[in-house]
């Protein structure tokens, strides 16, 4: 099975979450075929999660998992941290009041 790069896997994102109507920022660009993304997703109420992607050691399979969740200033925090680790890291940003993220749609287990 081929491996999607960062950039690509990114940009269908992006746009599939521009399809449903759900505001998100591209506020990282990190390495084009291999960075690591996070996906934060904002619910406008002063609260914030932030997703990774991980591998199921049971099953061998991609999901993703919460990696921070709380205050909005709490989970920038952990951003600002992970990017200082990770120069090749990718962070996109959602605003969405109804929490939704298509993280678990079909294809998106990148």
């Amino acid at each position: 099975m081929t491996r999607l790069t960062a950039e690509f896997w990114v940009d269908a994102y992006m746009r599939r979450l521009q399809l449903a109507d759900i505001p998100a920022y591209l506020m990282r660009r990190g390495d084009a075929t291999a960075g690591a993304v996070l996906v934060r997703l904002d619910t406008m109420d002063g609260q914030a999660r932030v997703f990774q992607r991980s591998f199921d050691l049971m099953t061998g399979e991609r999901r993703w998992v919460v990696l921070a969740e709380g205050p909005e200033a709490e989970v920038g925090q952990t951003l600002a941290r992970q990017a200082e680790r990770d120069p090749d890291l990718w962070i996109v940003e959602i605003e969405d009041r109804q929490g939704r993220h298509m993280l678990d749609q079909p294809g998106l287990d990148g």
